[in-house]
């Protein structure tokens, strides 16, 4: 399980927006992390989705269009990624695509439903881009709400009700900690005993360890990336906390391996997609079958790209085979036809309800060999 590194871009962004020599041509807009405190993540996820729209261009596209990514980096900064949505749209793209960051698709997403443009896949999307009253926005992920509900939920099997959260004092941190509050009203569970915030993608987190030992939790749910989830998890076992450590997503499961090694063992992720090494699963051999022609190691950031562009592409399909055309009405009712869709052993929802998904997400741990375990 190694983390994945810049020298993965396979191709320049440049290249990435070329013209198909013939034939009908789709071009989304993406902008993520390619530099900052999350880049790791943001790499892996848009390498899994070029690596989808390689292979299907090279079969003559989605039902004979070609789905080209411009793709710029926002550096994790959600004014760069508001931005980067606006050159976007100018320049003509069809839609936006695979966005990161919660702040910065809260960001990107205000210059994007003015223009009425298709809002696909965003990665760690806050839940207000959850509602359903949002008409232009498809979700391939799970929402914050529904991986807390899952979490809180396993908390409760333990019958552990003295919950702390640790969060990182951004959108997505504060995200986090308000859906971890839901769930546990929602569950009927004890509140949490306390949370502590520490500065984005930092090792600043002594006060917050020192805060949270205070309230002696037999469980610490953490909304935060890689960097700061490694920081603190170590801060607290060198302070003597022998409890659980639980963490969303986000987190980035190889960079957090890759921070922590032998010191990860026993923390439980949550995981949105199917693990990138469950073989006898049809989507994620397909994907590694893909992977195996690139120089790429498998992620499960990558595989989430990987099926956020299969996702896009099956809506262009099916924009196509109703007689109709990929643009952005054909596209949308093409999308949200899509409520049960059986990617191969995994089923996807672009408009999901409330908590509909939490059957999509796994608890996974991971032991000190770098295992991951159910």
């Amino acid at each position: 399980m190694s983390g994945i590194s810049a020298a993965t871009v396979v191709a320049s962004p440049a290249l990435w927006a070329q013209s198909s020599k013939s034939g009908q041509k789709l071009v989304l807009g993406q902008s993520v992390p390619l530099t900052g405190a999350a880049d790791q993540i943001g790499l892996a996820y848009l390498n899994g989705a070029k690596m989808y729209f390689d292979v299907i261009n090279a079969k003559n596209g989605a039902a004979g269009y070609k789905i080209d990514v411009k793709v710029l980096d926002d550096g994790y900064n959600p004014a760069k990624a508001a931005s980067n949505a606006k050159q976007l749209l100018n320049e003509g793209v069809d839609a936006l695509f695979g966005f990161a960051g919660t702040a910065s698709c809260d960001a990107a997403f205000a210059v994007a439903k003015p223009a009425g443009a298709l809002f696909f896949a965003p990665f760690a999307a806050s839940d207000a881009l959850h509602d359903p009253a949002l008409a232009n926005v498809f979700h391939v992920r799970p929402a914050l709400a529904d991986e807390a509900y899952k979490v809180v939920r396993h908390c409760a099997t333990l019958n552990q009700d003295r919950i702390a959260v640790f969060a990182e004092d951004d959108a997505m941190g504060r995200a986090g900690l308000a859906a971890v509050n839901q769930a546990l009203i929602d569950l009927k569970r004890p509140p949490i005993v306390a949370s502590a915030m520490s500065p984005v993608n930092s090792d600043k987190v002594d006060a917050a360890a020192a805060l949270l030992m205070k309230a002696q939790p037999q469980a610490i749910i953490q909304v935060s990336l890689f960097n700061s989830s490694a920081a603190f998890i170590r801060k607290m076992r060198q302070t003597g906390y022998g409890g659980q450590f639980l963490n969303f997503s986000v987190v980035g499961i190889d960079p957090l391996f890759s921070a922590l090694g032998k010191e990860i063992g026993g923390i439980v992720i949550s995981q949105v997609v199917p693990s990138p090494r469950s073989t006898g699963t049809p989507i994620v051999k397909e994907y590694l079958d893909a992977l195996n022609q690139t120089d790429q190691a498998p992620s499960y950031e990558s595989m989430e790209g990987y099926i956020a562009a299969r996702s896009f592409a099956e809506g262009v399909r099916r924009s196509v085979s109703g007689g109709g055309k990929p643009d952005r009405a054909g596209l949308k009712k093409a999308f949200e036809s899509m409520s049960d869709y059986d990617m191969g052993g995994f089923r996807v929802n672009l408009r999901p309800k409330k908590y509909e998904s939490v059957r999509a997400i796994d608890l996974v741990s991971i032991t000190p060999d770098g295992k991951i375990v159910r």
